[in-house]
This record gives C-alpha cells, sequence and structure tokens, in this order.
C-alpha cells in the first residue's frame, strides 16, 4: 500500500521543537515531508511577500535519534507550504499539517496566524488541512523553549490528522483548528467549537521618544473570560480546558440575510 503523503510545517521555523513533535506523531500515519520558514514567521497570516527569496535549503537533522531530510524555505508559512507543494513532494500531499504552535489562536485573530495561514494555503489548493496550537504564556511564544511540553499536543496532532486522511469531511470544513490547554494529557477532552468574536490580543504601543527609533507593536492577552459563551474556542480550551476543535471555512462572506441587506442598501 502506498504510504499517505504529509506535508508539515510551523510558522515558528524549521528549528522549533513543536515542529520536530508533531513530526514524530504523524510519521505512524504515512510519509512526512518537512518544509518550514527559514525565520521565525509568526503573524504572518496567509501573506505571499514579494520580497521572499524562496531559496531551499536541504538539510538532514537527527531528532530524537531519527534522521529527517528537512526544506527549509525562504519565505512565509504559506509559502513553505507553496514550495512543498509545488516543487518538493512528487505529488499533491494527502493532508497538510502547521504547528504545533507555540501559543494560541483564538477567535479573529487566526487571520494573522501564520500557523492558521498555512494551513489555509493548502486548503485553497484543494488540500485538508490541520492547523494545531498550544496554549503557552507569551513569553514563549517566539521561542525555541524546552520548558514547553508538545507531547500532549502531538498526539491530538495524530489523532485528527487520522480522521482527516480516513473520512470524508463535509465540504465546507477546508481547515480543522485545534487549540490544546497547556495542562493537557492524551485524556483531555475535546469538544467542536465556533470562533470567539473576542479580540484574544490587544495590541500595545511601541515605547519609544521618537519615531526614528525603532519600534514594534507588541500584544498582551486581553480577553474577558467572564463575558464568553459556551460553544466557543475561547470558552473551551480556557474555560473548560479542553482541546477547542474549530472547523474553519475558507468562504468570509457574512453570514446575513442578503434579503434584508438588499433593503437596507436600496432604503
Amino acid at each position: 500500500m502506498t504510504p499517505k503523503q504529509i506535508l508539515l510545517t510551523n510558522d515558528d521555523g524549521i528549528r522549533s521543537p513543536g515542529l520536530w513533535a508533531a513530526a514524530e506523531a504523524l510519521a505512524h500515519l504515512g510519509f512526512v515531508t518537512v518544509a518550514a520558514p527559514r525565520e521565525q514567521s509568526s503573524g504572518m497570516g496567509r501573506s505571499l511577500p514579494a520580497g521572499s527569496d524562496g531559496l531551499i535549503q536541504v538539510e538532514t537533522l537527527r531528532v530524537h535519534g531519527q534522521e529527517w531530510r528537512t526544506h527549509s524555505i525562504g519565505g512565509s508559512p504559506a509559502q513553505a507550504v507553496l514550495h512543498g507543494v509545488l516543487e518538493i513532494m512528487p505529488q499533491m500531499p494527502d493532508l497538510v499539517v502547521s504547528g504545533i504552535n507555540y501559543g494560541e489562536n483564538i477567535g479573529t485573530g487566526i487571520t494573522a496566524s501564520g500557523t492558521v495561514g498555512a494551513a489555509l494555503e493548502a486548503a485553497s489548493m484543494g488540500i485538508p488541512a490541520l492547523a494545531v496550537s498550544l496554549q503557552a504564556d507569551v513569553r514563549y511564544h517566539l521561542s525555541y523553549s524546552r520548558e514547553v511540553d508538545f507531547s500532549a499536543a502531538a498526539h491530538f496532532v495524530a489523532l485528527f490528522a487520522k480522521l482527516l486522511l480516513e473520512r470524508k469531511f463535509p465540504a465546507d470544513v477546508n481547515v480543522l483548528k485545534l487549540e490544546v490547554p497547556s495542562d493537557a494529557t492524551p485524556e483531555t477532552a475535546w469538544e467542536l467549537t465556533r470562533l470567539t468574536r473576542q479580540r484574544y490580543y490587544d495590541s500595545l504601543k511601541p515605547e519609544r521618544n521618537s519615531w526614528d527609533v525603532i519600534g514594534t507593536v507588541g500584544y498582551k492577552e486581553a480577553a474577558d473570560l467572564n463575558a464568553e459563551p459556551a460553544g466557543t474556542d475561547l470558552h473551551a480550551m480556557r474555560i473548560n480546558r479542553h482541546v477547542a476543535v474549530t472547523p474553519l471555512s475558507l468562504d468570509l462572506t457574512s453570514r446575513v440575510d442578503f434579503v434584508n441587506l438588499d433593503q437596507i442598501f436600496h432604503t
């Protein structure tokens, strides 16, 4: 039997421990091709920067005694998917997995997420896609910290990757987004959720005295848990401490009654 072909990427970059935790989990399900950005690429969404060099560097890495042929991409997470599909893999992958990300991607912020952006890029090509993030303190988000334990998240990567490979999902389910609580175990429950409408992170003004000084916009967690209804990714992960499984669609059309909207236009 021909093994399933899985493309794995990660917006934290080619050397992220989260990437390699996912690689080991997926290796039991098929042949895993690793193609990830050369640099840390968090917050790039589904962007395809014109300035990316597109260089592909092949390297063999040894992770926990196993050798992996890796592809380091000079580009965004979404571009890593494109190079993986168009140049690296001999055939269209059966599944694209993006993650495991340092830090959760909740609610409206997913449009800025490189983790989700890579999965959406795969979905736009008709490939089933899985985007996986692990809740982590903000101080770990841009790190390669070994203090973060990805083992439980890796369990859920394998579980939902297997489902995506073996079962047929509705046409409008283009991506499955997983948010894994920081204290999760393989026995942690999971639940289907929708996106919260809350802004999960607030932006922080750069700390500088002059615009001539380099300054970047930061962020802090801002969600109001007391105001959150049940059934959302925020409620599931932060309050229930469950793995939040959110089906995403490429169709961003507003779910409004077009008859009512048309009346507003023509009143």
